[in-house]
């Protein structure tokens, strides 16, 4: 199977899909990432059915999910819901779930109490003419405070899962969690658990919201700051699991240029991106 064909979750399945910092300047991020080993995609302007969003994205596409920083560009709501919520802290701020079916998960979300907007259709055009084309659902905004929690359902994946944006010199394959920074984790977990329809577990000090690919794991500021050494005050995402080939080659990587690993392998991120990043290996299937 394609690996852009992966991408699109069977019906009864739920992906945990890419998550996307909020930045300030895409040419600094990108220029971090492909020190740091990743093919980052050019530069891409987001169209929505009502017109330009006023936001841009560069992405580093994985085998499992991808990585977004997306950037404001002009004067519009959307992008300037990303520049308050950079405001409050810089870093991650959108977690995505992957759905075969976003107009049944709007359907759910409405039905769960989480009033979501309507449905919005974006594109995006790429390298060699291609059109990446989203159908997303978005919970009403305070209704999932840690940030823009939303579902996708991928349209055309082929047109951004392409060979040239998989070849990352580091061996990062996917991504594996994110991380979610609650006041009270069990309150919290309960409310991603509804939005999800996953069901809450123990993991260790956390709590695990296990989907088919990737999972959510909620706890207090100072468990958070534990494991990653940084994170934002509550509510906030603060920063996502990499599956790797190999963790420590990637930390070493890191290291060389100059940011801190834990004895996690978790690294807090440089302004260019903000939040952090936990290493882990990739599980066998």
């Amino acid at each position: 199977m394609r690996i852009a064909d992966r991408q699109r979750p069977p019906p009864g399945q739920l992906y945990l899909d890419h998550v996307s910092h909020f930045v300030p300047d895409l040419d600094k991020t990108g220029a971090l990432l492909e020190e740091l080993g990743f093919a980052v995609t050019p530069l891409s302007v987001q169209v929505t059915q009502e017109g330009p969003a006023g936001t841009s994205n560069r992405c580093v596409m994985l085998a499992d999910g991808y990585l977004e920083f997306l950037m404001p560009t002009a004067d519009t709501p959307n992008a300037r819901r990303l520049k308050k919520s950079m405001r409050r802290y810089r870093g991650v701020h959108l977690a995505c779930f992957g759905t075969p079916a976003a107009e049944e998960e709007h359907q759910r979300l409405a039905a769960h109490g989480f009033a979501p907007q309507p449905i919005v259709h974006l594109k995006r055009r790429v390298e060699r003419g291609l059109t990446a084309r989203f159908s997303v659902v978005r919970a009403a905004p305070g209704k999932m405070p840690e940030g823009r929690v939303q579902y996708v359902q991928h349209l055309a994946p082929e047109a951004i899962w392409r060979p040239q944006h998989l070849r990352h010199r580091n061996g990062v394959l996917g991504l594996a969690a994110a991380y979610v920074v609650a006041a009270n984790p069990v309150r919290a977990a309960a409310r991603w658990a509804r939005f999800m329809g996953g069901l809450p577990r123990r993991e260790g000090k956390l709590i695990s919201l296990q989907t088919d690919r990737g999972k959510i794991l909620v706890g207090t500021r100072a468990q958070m700051k534990a494991l990653l050494g940084a994170a934002p005050r509550s509510p906030a995402i603060a920063g996502y699991a990499l599956a790797c080939r190999d963790a420590k080659a990637v930390a070493k990587r890191c290291r060389n240029a100059g940011l801190k690993v834990n004895r996690h392998l978790a690294i807090v991120l440089p302004p260019a991106l903000g939040g952090a990043w936990r290493l882990v290996p990739m599980e066998k299937r």
